[in-house]
């Protein structure tokens, strides 16, 4: 008999778990309190297919090559250049095409080296300027879903302006269908390789065996009974318009003003809304202590340039808060390596987006669960691997 490896969760990160489990021969059983998978990776059902936030997946990361090698992530699309022809930053309330001069001088210096016990701002300030600073901490925005990303380790906040501005952009994939496909695909190939998913089975407790827990580090804490399970994550308010298309709507829009983001994610993947209408998603940083609301009529702003009217042409609408479910935020003096560990100890792994592991928004997710996934199997007795 095979010793029973216990996930806890049924998102991005549990899914990757129970797949990388089933394939090094574990029995897997895999619970999740809802009545379907995904986590914040769900995608709305038809006709307006919108991911839960601005998700896209980077093409240059170990997390995405190892989805598309078991087939997870394809077909996808990714922009092409009469897309990437209507893209605009936002800059001192006007649209742009292009940013400024200090932020490309900024983005040349690749082999530049961060520090990690100095804020982003004022390291950024005493290289680049403080024109320059205060653009590359908006173009962050969309990345960290935080309104001052400045305060954040240099180190932190570097690496990711280095990726979302790599020379081979776009690196970026929109998977057809948007990410409901992707799980949609690791749960059949979990299946297949033997895993057992059981949805709307909530863990109370700690469950006997091998357990990996995949849900957020509040559920963590609670399920674990650790207090210190906690992380600094970020706080955005979301809005997913659908309109009938007009040909002079923007693809994209960066907001190196307030940190905002706007993308018609139709146009690269028509599929996700119906004939003549666009999906477009936004975020914008929610500042301390602001309300919704406010929040949101500073994003709305984002559309009324983006959009030419389109309040007039809306046929769908909704609006969120995401507030601590965006990822890890590191700040100055700490690093991936300072955030909850991944092995907990007595047959316990931790996995998600604001655990100690490395990468980009969702694929922290993704590089924990692999992790803790060698670990769990290489924890196995020589008498039951070879059961």
């Amino acid at each position: 008999m095979r010793e029973t490896i216990t996930i806890v969760g049924g998102g991005l990160a549990g899914l990757t778990a129970a797949i990388a489990c089933a394939e090094g021969g574990a029995a897997v059983v895999l619970h999740e309190a809802h009545h379907t998978l995904g986590g914040r990776a769900r995608s709305a059902a038809t006709p307006y297919v919108a991911n839960d936030g601005t998700h896209v997946f980077y093409a240059d990361g170990r997390p995405w090559r190892w989805l598309d090698e078991r087939g997870l992530v394809r077909p996808c699309a990714l922009p092409r250049p009469g897309h990437l022809a209507r893209a605009r930053f936002r800059r001192d309330g006007r649209l742009t095409g292009r940013p400024p001069a200090g932020l490309l001088r900024m983005i040349a210096r690749r082999g530049l080296r961060a520090p990690v016990d100095e804020d982003f701002g004022s390291w950024a300030t005493r290289r680049f300027g403080a024109e320059a600073a205060r653009a590359a901490a908006g173009l962050l925005g969309v990345v960290t879903y935080d309104a001052d990303p400045g305060r954040l380790s240099a180190a932190f906040a570097w690496e990711r302006l280095l990726r979302v501005t790599a020379p081979r952009y776009p690196a970026v994939r929109y998977v057809v269908g948007g990410w409901g496909r992707v799980i949609d695909r690791m749960a059949a190939r979990a299946r297949d390789l033997g895993v057992r998913i059981e949805t709307g089975s909530r863990a109370d407790r700690l469950p006997e065996g091998p357990v990996i827990v995949a849900t957020s580090l509040d559920a963590a804490r609670g399920l674990l009974g650790d207090d210190s399970l906690r992380g600094e994550s970020g706080r955005a308010v979301l809005l997913d318009l659908a309109v009938r298309a007009d040909p002079g709507d923007l693809f994209l829009v960066s907001d190196l003003d307030e940190g905002g983001f706007l993308e018609n994610y139709s146009l690269p993947d028509p599929s996700l809304a119906p004939p003549g209408e666009s999906l477009v998603q936004l975020e914008m940083p929610m500042r301390p202590g602001e309300p919704k609301a406010v929040a949101l009529g500073r994003l709305e702003r984002i559309a009324d340039l983006a959009l030419p009217g389109w309040r007039e042409r809306v046929t769908w609408r909704r609006d969120a808060v995401a507030a601590g479910r965006s990822g890890a935020l590191d700040l100055p003096g700490r690093m991936w390596r300072d955030r909850p560990a991944v092995q907990r100890g007595d047959g316990v792994w931790l996995t998600g987006d604001q655990v100690a592991a490395p990468g980009l928004l969702s694929e922290v997710s993704i590089n924990s669960a692999l992790a803790a996934a060698r670990a769990v199997l290489a924890s196995r007795s020589p008498s039951r691997r070879a059961a």
